[in-house]
């Protein structure tokens, strides 16, 4: 969701803080502001509707706003429009306390009410000006320091928050809270940093401290401390970041997603190396998946009697590609839930469950709240993230990383791809453990696994064709994935790509369905895309396609390089490197992944901050 930075130091904070949201415009925002203040002299607040670059030409690049101690704040909607007035940082009406918030309060219109009563008025919409007025409620009325106001504010508030705060009574100081949402502190030489992502900060310090929940921070130039809700010093350890820097800019592509598309064979390599053991060079050799490297030892996996996979979006496609497959290599009943339902619908689960939380970033609202609803109800919990030392990866009891990077662009593909990779891991892992799956016959599907990468790379390496095929159908209304079984799942991200980035309306079918109903929405020029990668089921998707193909749909179809006869059906036939049943999922989301970037391109849209998304959500 929304972006957070923090500076103080001996540097000028407004170009820092510029330089640190300008990396967080991935995540999506409609406004945008700094506070900056030098020494005691009042701080000086700067906002602007719209993209970043408004912001910093009306402080001219940072320059007009002296000062090293500062704020600054990207918003994306979610109480009162975007407008100058809306947007962060907000503040009292004498400056006293002034803060950036990302979260939702959800009881901001009480306490707005009683601070009407105790005199104070409202000049925005927000959730976050009720707020920070509340801080400074308690900060006068009792006499408190910025620690006690803040302890007492987190009190009384409900929802979640990352929150940096400044005090006038406190120059060079900078003060926060979180809950429920991310926060970081980056630890420089006489400077240090707040950021709601890592990323913000690269360019200046890999020396983070995460910030865990219902903790406060108190941060100056030469120091960082950090208090619990009683007030009481809290020890962190600072943890070093591994991430380039350069991984975080476009290097040459015209945007990022394109550029993240490119590092897929790179973050799935990384990915399955990071938990293989054994010789995977050796033909004859035994290879294995080392899940004990997370805790998942033999005695844990006998344990286990079902697995409940749960995500949002993208990582909840992966939970329905890595159903079939847990189902199938282990023989355990394997169910996916939607994490944004999961929680309201009472599941009843036995204790010998293992519930999967699988979440990018691991700051997801929905899904970080499913993971805690699982621990309460006793349940073994397994995180697949891609971010070190996220919510999600703290409160699991077992985290399988993944090894994408940052990923910038907010429609995620590398991400997804790698999160595959880990189910894949898993599946394997827990099968041979469970004596499902022999050595010989886990070793070979490993070194498959292993041949992935440069599968994908020749995938990528014959992009344009699925450029022309996507200038072709730029315009389309509606268009259709169809598919059975792992290709279904497949579909099912290949859709909401096209949706997300697009704007063209888009659904996946599981194509046995097509007759109960959808295929009257076919008409001439319809674009269907079949998904064709499961040898069972080929024929019977095929049937389904020349069905629709009879009402006049155009047909894309996505087959293993050895479906020649799909040509006979089909109008453009994309063919995949020969792999295993269970992976193709690698290989045949690429060309959906690119078929919707071209597709956004050609329209002229913005591919990175699709309208109305943000990367990370935050928020129910």
């Amino acid at each position: 969701m929304c972006g957070i930075v923090g500076y103080v130091g001996k540097r000028q904070a407004a170009p820092i803080l510029l330089s640190g949201l300008a990396k967080l415009e991935y995540r999506g925002y409609d406004s945008a502001g700094i506070a900056v203040r030098r020494d005691a002299e009042a701080p000086v607040i700067v906002k602007a509707k719209g993209r970043l670059r408004v912001l910093s030409d009306k402080t001219d690049q940072g320059r007009a706003v002296p000062g090293c101690c500062g704020i600054g704040h990207t918003r994306w909607a979610t109480h009162g429009v975007p407008s100058e007035s809306n947007a962060h940082p907000h503040c009292t009406d004498d400056c006293n306390v002034i803060a950036v918030h990302n979260g939702i309060f959800e009881n901001h219109q009480e306490i707005r009410e009683k601070l009407l009563r105790n005199h104070y008025s409202f000049y925005s919409d927000t959730d976050t000006e009720a707020i920070v007025k509340l801080i400074d409620y308690y900060y006068k009325k009792y006499k408190m320091g910025p620690i006690d106001a803040l302890a007492k504010t987190m009190v009384r508030v409900r929802g979640s928050y990352a929150l940096a705060v400044m005090f006038r009574d406190y120059p060079n100081e900078l003060y926060l809270a979180r809950k429920d949402a991310p926060l970081i502190v980056g630890l420089g030489t006489g400077e240090n940093f707040i950021a709601s992502d890592v990323s913000a900060i690269l360019n200046y310090t890999r020396e983070a401290v995460y910030v865990d929940n219902l903790e406060m921070g108190r941060i100056t130039a030469d120091r960082a401390e950090f208090y619990d809700l009683n007030g009481d010093l809290v020890e962190k350890t600072a943890v070093h970041i591994d991430w380039d820097a350069e991984a975080a800019e476009k290097g040459g592509f015209e945007h990022f997603m394109m550029k993240e598309i490119h590092e897929q064979p790179k973050a799935v390599s990384d990915t399955i190396h990071a938990y293989l053991t054994g010789d995977i060079d050796a033909p004859d050799a035994a290879c294995s998946v080392n899940l004990a490297s997370i805790g998942l030892t033999d005695s844990v996996i006998a344990g286990i009697r079902e697995l409940c996979i749960i995500g949002c979006g993208s990582a909840y496609h992966v939970g329905v590609v890595a159903q079939y497959l847990l189902e199938d290599l282990t023989a355990l009943p394997v169910r996916v839930e939607l994490a944004s339902e999961y929680r309201y619908r009472h599941p009843r689960l036995s204790k010998d469950t293992l519930a999967v939380i699988v979440s990018q970033s691991g700051e997801t609202a929905d899904s970080l709240a499913a993971l805690r609803e699982s621990k309460a109800k006793g349940l073994r919990t397994l995180a697949i993230v891609n971010v070190v030392g996220s919510s999600i990866a703290r409160e699991a009891d077992h985290v399988l990383y993944t090894y994408a990077g940052p990923e910038i662009a907010v429609a995620t593909t590398k991400a997804y791809s790698t999160q595959l990779i880990a189910s894949y891991l898993l599946a394997i892992g827990m099968a041979q453990q469970l004596g499902r799956l022999s050595e010989a016959a886990a070793s070979a599907m490993l070194r498959e696994m292993c041949t992935l990468p440069a599968k994908i790379q020749s995938i990528l390496d014959n992009k344009e064709r699925i450029q022309w095929f996507a200038a072709k159908f730029a315009n389309a209304r509606d268009v259709f994935y169809i598919g059975r079984g792992i290709d279904y799942a497949i579909g099912l991200e290949g859709s909401l790509k096209l949706k997300e980035i697009s704007y063209i309306h888009s659904e996946a079918y599981a194509a046995g369905e097509l007759k109960h109903g959808t295929i009257s929405l076919i008409e001439d020029g319809t674009l269907v895309i079949g998904i064709l990668t499961q040898p069972s089921l080929y024929e019977k998707t095929l049937s389904n396609m020349i069905e629709v193909k009879s009402r006049g749909a155009y047909l894309m179809g996505i087959a293993a390089a050895g479906a020649l006869d799909i040509r006979d059906t089909v109008d453009f036939p994309i063919f995949l490197p020969e792999t295993d049943e269970h992976f193709t999922a690698s290989l045949a989301t690429i060309p959906l992944q690119l078929l919707s970037y071209y597709v956004s391109v050609a329209k002229g849209l913005d591919v990175d901050k699709p309208r109305n998304l943000a990367k990370s959500v935050t928020v129910e």
